[in-house]
């Protein structure tokens, strides 16, 4: 039977969740909670998690225990990611979360309408599914996944498109960093309102 996701965000497939290292982006190096949810239609074919793509998959759960959850680890801040998050409605979610004093990050597509109260947006738009031009106004980071070299003009129409305050990043595909990292340095090197944004969890080896 197919999930029956209500619309009031009070219970969200959820794929996984962990406390670990934030380790990517403008809070590297951060201690957080992940919140993974499943259900994912922007089919990046370099996604390091497709198993989240299927929603029916991961069983949904009480957005009251995903909170009681975070609320026991010392790091007050909660990172929702997938997946693609925003295909939920995220309002209940983060309005818990912040009623305990934990700050709320989300790392999005921005294929999807923007729902929740977030401390922190990383925007990270996709070429398989283009993010809506109404979240870009509230990105705190623009991270740009460089998978081969046409992705820098890609990385810079959408760096036109956020606010002036919005961090921007460039970070190298895994699977082809020994390839792009270099290429990247050189961008940043000639562009500097850029900034390298690596995946440190892979270098650290954890989740």
């Amino acid at each position: 039977m197919a999930h029956q996701i209500p619309a009031d965000g009070t219970l969200l497939p959820l794929m996984e969740e962990f406390y670990t290292i934030q380790g990517e982006g403008f809070h590297s190096g951060k201690a957080a909670y992940f919140i993974r949810l499943g259900g994912c239609d922007v089919g990046c074919h370099w996604c390091d998690v497709k198993e989240s793509w299927d929603a029916e998959l991961h069983p949904l759960t009480a957005a009251d225990q995903i909170v009681k959850n975070a609320e026991k680890f010392p790091g007050k801040a909660v990172v929702v990611t997938g997946g693609e998050p925003l295909i939920y409605n995220l309002d209940y979610l983060t309005a818990e979360l912040q009623a305990r004093g934990i700050k709320t990050f989300i790392e999005t597509s921005g294929a999807y309408p923007l729902s929740g109260s977030w401390d922190w947006i990383c925007l990270s738009p996709k070429k398989f599914k283009a993010p809506r031009p109404d979240i870009n106004p509230f990105a705190g980071e623009l991270k740009v996944i460089v998978f081969n070299k046409s992705d820098f003009a890609w990385a810079e129409e959408h760096a036109q498109h956020v606010s002036e305050n919005c961090k921007l990043y460039l970070q190298p595909e895994w699977s082809k960093s020994a390839e792009m990292t270099p290429l990247i340095i050189d961008y940043v090197m000639q562009n500097p309102k850029w900034e390298i944004s690596l995946q440190t969890h892979k270098y650290l080896n954890i989740p």
